[in-house]
């Protein structure tokens, strides 16, 4: 597995005790606002409450660009809710789409990579994995909330 992150998680992302949730969706304009209904139901009345906002924000970004950006015929969000913080992982099918790290660019006429800037300033880590080895078959976005960084316990 090829991995390419924009910042350094202190752990592995996918690696955390709690519980892990899993949803597939078509790749439809209507998979974002999925996605971002059911990471609001798993979060909400949780001590999670507090960073509800900002993974909905998140996920939403992530699956659009999913959307928008590959022909996959699957998006697959993956959601590991841990004691101290909310990992989301999107797949989709095409491996060689990946976010660049430091390639994030502002201004007015930057329109395009708009939402890893908006992942940038709210997660605590976020990045990019390619699996598959030799052969890649998909990769995943994935981003890290932490519980504290809101002011959630």
């Amino acid at each position: 597995m090829t991995s390419v992150r924009t910042t350094a998680p202190s752990a592995s992302p996918h690696c955390q005790d709690g519980e892990d949730y899993r949803l597939s969706l078509p790749n439809t304009p209507r998979s974002a606002g999925i996605a971002r209904h059911f990471v609001t139901s798993l979060l909400t009345g949780t001590p999670h409450s507090a960073i509800v906002d900002d993974a909905r924000l998140c996920v939403t970004e992530v699956v659009a660009n999913a959307h928008r950006h590959t022909r996959t015929s699957l998006i697959r969000v993956h959601v590991a809710v841990g004691p101290e913080q909310v990992t989301v992982s999107v797949a989709d099918d095409t491996p060689w789409t990946v976010p660049a790290p430091g390639g994030l660019r502002t201004g007015p006429a930057q329109e395009c990579g708009a939402g890893l800037i908006l992942l940038e300033a709210l997660a605590s880590a976020w990045g990019s994995d390619v699996c598959g080895c030799c052969t890649p078959s998909h990769k995943a976005v994935w981003f890290t909330l932490a519980a504290d960084a809101r002011g959630a316990a």
